[in-house]
């Protein structure tokens, strides 16, 4: 998605607390995620640009009732409305991501589901083909949940990571019945070479990236049922050959979903994990990972209203910076599950923002989201080109929710697309380092993480105060750029030069 002309607000050095519009009646119907034992996981949304206005449309999965396709047509700075889309007709969905797989310009859709998975060629004017069958991919009746992909060097097609939960023809069987997943790489303009990773620990989301800044992206699993799987854990694996990263030291959990950004300044992407009770930030030490003090505040591991003391049940996670203050914030949604009374029924969504000392506070209660829906999944997008991160939270059984970001006083922004001659033209791998007076980020192009859902859009960085900043890009091959100027509160495509 290229850029839209943005709406320029004044920053101020004194950041007001955060603060949202509930804009659910700009949706042109409600939208529930629904179904029964199959879909009490899921729930994703995917952001992207279906028609080339770039303006972020949505498209939500629905469960055992039809996907839904929200086009946006939110004005600069206005209230956020979208219309129908008119989405293909698609059951038994449990999330999304967009991806432009065969880099014709045109987004299109990896669909994960309850059964044969598919795949959505964009067409143009959100209208959409069904290309599964005719790309090679495997057809099957897993029950899909996961999604992540990368362009593999001197390939033109990505390579396609499906993550499956429980194997479908043992529901009800013992805990250790959780279904292999598919590592799936293309052949040509084709897909042929599918690899399994056996035994499955019931992945619930994962993320391709290049965690170790090495120019090798590794697969990241975040696993459900540790505790009844023996031997289960997080799993890590290098893509080529397909193998579990060497000394790799396992951690266990009920993993939900995965969320990464370098929030401490060394170029290097931490790791937030959503689950039941504790919610795990791990920083990157390069060759490790290490698990944050509970101090830091990021843990949420019981609602932080009512009376109700039970553990949390948290489902999407996604840092972004929803003040402009120059520090990634942290969304995670919440939700409990009916299998599982031992967990808060009424578990409000968690809105961390991240103080100058590198601790998060809550603030959920005072910007007016922190409903208790059964929230799984969600995303943080700028939906009105106003330089500020709204938010969509997919509920369960419960309708859409639509936020648009209202706070006051914020700092400056910037917002980065990437473009690419050749295969791979959104630049999936490459790193944008943004710098200010402030210090360094750096932000990766990634298509994976959350839960069932995530994003192709512009990078959105807060400057703070800051009205000067540079930014350069190192592109999937290594190629780096020269430090270059940006303009402040507006967003900028930069193209590859060759």
């Amino acid at each position: 998605m290229r850029c839209l002309l943005a709406l320029l607000l004044f920053a101020s050095p004194a950041l007001a607390d955060p603060a949202f519009e509930n804009d659910a009646d700009g949706l042109p119907f409600a939208h529930l995620y629904s179904g029964g034992w199959e879909h009490f996981v899921g729930g994703g949304v995917a952001v992207f640009d279906c028609n080339g206005d770039a303006k972020p449309d949505l498209f939500a999965a629905g469960g055992s009732a039809p996907a839904t396709l929200f086009v946006n047509r939110s004005e600069p700075g206005g209230k956020l409305h979208f219309k129908d889309g008119h989405a293909p007709e698609l059951l038994e969905t449990t999330g999304a991501y967009p991806l432009d797989i065969d880099g014709d310009g045109q987004m299109d859709l990896a669909v994960m589901r309850v059964g044969a998975n598919k795949i959505l060629r964009g067409l143009g004017d959100c209208r959409f083909e069904d290309v599964t069958e005719a790309w090679g991919l495997p057809t099957g009746d897993a029950w899909t949940t996961a999604f992540s992909a990368t362009w593999e060097k001197g390939q033109t097609r990505p390579t396609l990571f499906f993550g499956n939960y429980v194997d479908r023809k043992d529901p009800d069987g013992p805990f250790e019945a959780c279904d292999r997943s598919q590592l799936i790489r293309p052949e040509g303009d084709r897909y042929g070479r599918v690899e399994e990773i056996d035994p499955g620990y019931c992945t619930l989301s994962a993320l391709i990236s290049d965690w170790q800044r090495n120019g090798h992206p590794e697969l990241r699993l975040s696993n459900d049922r540790h505790y009844y799987v023996r031997g289960g854990y997080e799993q890590m694996f290098e893509l080529s050959p397909l193998r579990e990263r060497a000394n790799w030291r396992h951690v266990s959990l009920w993993g939900m979903g995965i969320a990464s950004r370098d929030i401490t300044g060394d170029g290097l992407p931490e790791v937030m994990m959503t689950s039941m009770g504790d919610q795990l930030l791990q920083f990157n030490r390069g060759d490790r990972f290490e698990n944050a003090p509970f101090s830091i505040g990021t843990y949420s591991q019981r609602p932080f209203l009512g009376d109700d003391g039970r553990p949390s049940t948290g489902w999407h996670a996604e840092f972004g910076d929803i003040d402009n203050d120059g520090r990634a914030d942290l969304f995670i949604a919440k939700g409990n599950v009916d299998q599982m009374p031992s967990n808060a029924i009424h578990d409000p969504n968690n809105l961390l923002i991240q103080k100058p000392d590198g601790t998060f506070v809550e603030k959920a209660d005072v910007a007016g989201i922190a409903t208790t829906e059964r929230s799984r999944g969600a995303a943080l997008a700028d939906l009105n080109a106003d330089g500020k991160l709204d938010l969509v939270v997919v509920n369960r059984r419960a309708p859409m929710e639509l936020w648009r970001n209202v706070t006051q006083a914020t700092g400056h922004w910037a917002e980065v697309t990437l473009g690419q001659a050749r295969a791979n033209r959104n630049a999936v791998g490459a790193w944008v380092e943004l710098r200010t007076a402030a210090g360094v980020q750096s932000q990766e192009v990634t298509v994976g993480g959350g839960h069932a859902g995530g994003q192709a859009g512009p990078l959105h960085f807060g400057l703070g105060a800051d009205t000067e900043a540079e930014l350069r890009v190192i592109w999937p091959d290594g190629r780096t750029d020269r430090w270059r100027r940006i303009e402040p509160d507006r967003c900028t495509h930069i193209a590859r030069a060759d």
